[in-house]
């Protein structure tokens, strides 16, 4: 018969900061993971801190310039490599196509020190959506961030028209599109893919591989890594599962079910010293990451990362104990090692 009479519970009572540094692209532009950071803090100021390349605040900061062949850039800021570049309003130069009634498109840029910096396609016969094609826009610097396009014809000088001005979301961009979901523990055993087995970020949509090397933008994380203690006494420990309801529709001679998904509290006892001053009264109300070997001489484990709940009793002639409950935002995690 299995029991979990050797069972050991880990709450995490410290955090230990990584700074910043460029995420792994996990190789469909989407899902991307730290190396070594297999596990980050939830704990409110330990959270991770998220910084795609991008413009930060401003938008549409394109437009036509007040000499020929100029553009107007707007004050803006913007992350590159984790740092965010205040740009003050500026103007930059644009080049035109050698051959008229060519086409050619110039991405305008900041670069990674904050300098903005025009960066031509090659000239063709038609425009193309495709990077580095001919008439298409150009691959940009790896940590540059693209502020929009401009799309010219003549070859001679002129002013830019507001026409040949393209900084909609798909030639910009913004450092918090598309969005991303941050999951702190992984997914463990149940993972989908193989880089969500542990802590990872999800983009809502894969990133364009638009910068040199038909890549896409650098992400960089800083996060905090859990430092765990150990419970003594500890019993019954349940974890955060998943569970579904399932409501119905009728219609004429029929009905058709739905079926809703939520996530449960999980759970544990602790008899405690004077409970007051125990590792577990202390991190009471914060969201912490609790880590559960069901054997503590095999390697399996689980992880349940939510904001902790104590109800404490102090009888007369029994043991000082609380109820534990884990609020989670996702179901526990179950490792194989």
């Amino acid at each position: 018969m299995s029991t979990a009479k050797l069972s050991k519970i880990l709450i995490e009572t410290g955090q230990v900061l990584h700074n910043f540094a460029a995420m792994t692209d996990s190789g469909d532009q989407q899902i991307f993971t730290i190396t070594d950071g297999t596990l980050w803090s939830g704990k409110s100021g330990f959270t991770p801190d998220v910084r795609p390349n991008g413009i930060t605040s401003g938008r549409n900061l394109l437009s036509a310039g007040a000499t020929n062949d100029t553009v107007r850039v707007a004050a803006f800021t913007a992350y590159s490599k984790s740092v965010e570049q205040p740009v003050s309003a500026t103007s930059c130069t644009i080049s035109r196509p050698t051959t008229g009634g060519y086409s050619k498109i110039i991405s305008v840029t900041m670069a990674s020190d904050g300098s903005i910096a025009p960066v031509a396609g090659t000239e063709g016969a038609a425009f193309s959506e495709t990077r580095a094609a001919a008439g298409g826009p150009p691959l940009i610097p790896v940590e540059s961030v693209e502020l929009g396009q401009i799309r010219v014809t003549a070859s001679t000088a002129a002013a830019v028209a507001s026409a040949e001005i393209y900084q909609e979301s798909q030639y910009t961009e913004h450092y918090d599109s598309p969005v991303w979901d941050e999951n702190n523990i992984g997914d463990g055993i149940g993972a989908a893919a193989a880089a969500q087995k542990n802590a990872y970020i999800k983009f809502q949509s894969a990133l364009p591989k638009i910068h040199t090397g038909v890549v896409v933008k650098k992400v960089y994380l800083k996060y905090y890594t859990p430092q765990f203690t150990e419970l003594a006494r500890v019993l019954d420990f349940v974890p955060a599962e998943s569970s579904h309801t399932v409501s119905s529709q009728e219609y004429y001679r029929g009905a058709i079910a739905s079926v809703a998904e939520s996530v449960g509290q999980g759970s544990f006892t602790v008899l405690l010293n004077d409970g007051l001053t125990d590792s577990l009264i202390l991190q009471k109300n914060q969201v912490i990451t609790v880590k559960q070997f069901p054997d503590e001489n095999k390697t399996p484990y689980s992880l349940t990362q939510g904001k902790l709940g104590i109800s404490r009793t102090f009888p007369f002639a029994n043991q000082i104990q609380s109820e534990a409950t884990i609020s989670a935002e996702k179901p526990t995690a179950e490792f194989s090692s």
